[in-house]
C-alpha cells in the first residue's frame, strides 16, 4: 500500500532493524499472507482519498517479504491514478490487505502492508507519522500529526 511513501524498505536487515514474521488475514479469512516487517519503525497513514476512505495503517516491505498463502483468485485488485501501486482487497469481505507496485523514489519494486490486517498486532500500540498525499505534499516527509485533508497544507 502505498500509504507510507519514501522509506528504506529494502534496508530491513540493516541499522539496527528487527524484522519479524506476522500473519496477516481479511475480515472473513479468505485472505490470508505472511509478512516480514520491522515495526519498531513505526507506520504511517496518509490523508489521500483511497486511504482516508479505507483507513488503511501501512507499512512498505520489499516484495519478497510478503508471501501470499490463499489462491490470488480470491484477490480483487483496485489500480488508479499514476497506477503506481496495485492494491489488493478480498473479493467476499472486500478487506484491503495489501498492495504492490514500482516506485523508483522507494528503490523500485515494493509491496505494502495494511497493518490493521496483521492478526497479531496491536495497530494502537504502533508509533504511527502521517503523510500529506492528499496535496501531493510527499517531499515534505513526515510528521507526527495528521497533515489536514482540506485546505492548504501546513
Amino acid at each position: 500500500m502505498d500509504t507510507t511513501g519514501p522509506s528504506s524498505a529494502h534496508n530491513d536487515n540493516a541499522n539496527g532493524s528487527h524484522p519479524t514474521r506476522h500473519r496477516g488475514s481479511c475480515h472473513c479469512g479468505a485472505v490470508r499472507f505472511e509478512v516480514t516487517v520491522d515495526l519498531t519503525r513505526g507506520d504511517s497513514r496518509c490523508n489521500c482519498s483511497i486511504c482516508t476512505k479505507i483507513g488503511g495503517l501501512g507499512a512498505i516491505v520489499a516484495p519478497e517479504a510478503l508471501t501470499i498463502l490463499s489462491p490470488e483468485a480470491e484477490l480483487g485488485e483496485y489500480v488508479w491514478g499514476g497506477k503506481i501501486s496495485r492494491r489488493y482487497f478480498c473479493k467476499q469481505c472486500g478487506i484491503h490487505t495489501f498492495s504492490r507496485g514500482y516506485l523508483a523514489e522507494i528503490g523500485g519494486a515494493f509491496a505494502g502492508v495494511n497493518l490493521n490486517t496483521l492478526d497479531d498486532v496491536d495497530p494502537t500500540a504502533l508509533d504511527t507519522s502521517y503523510w500529506d498525499g492528499r496535496h501531493n505534499n510527499w517531499m515534505a516527509g513526515t510528521r507526527a500529526t495528521p497533515w489536514p485533508i482540506f485546505g492548504a497544507a501546513a
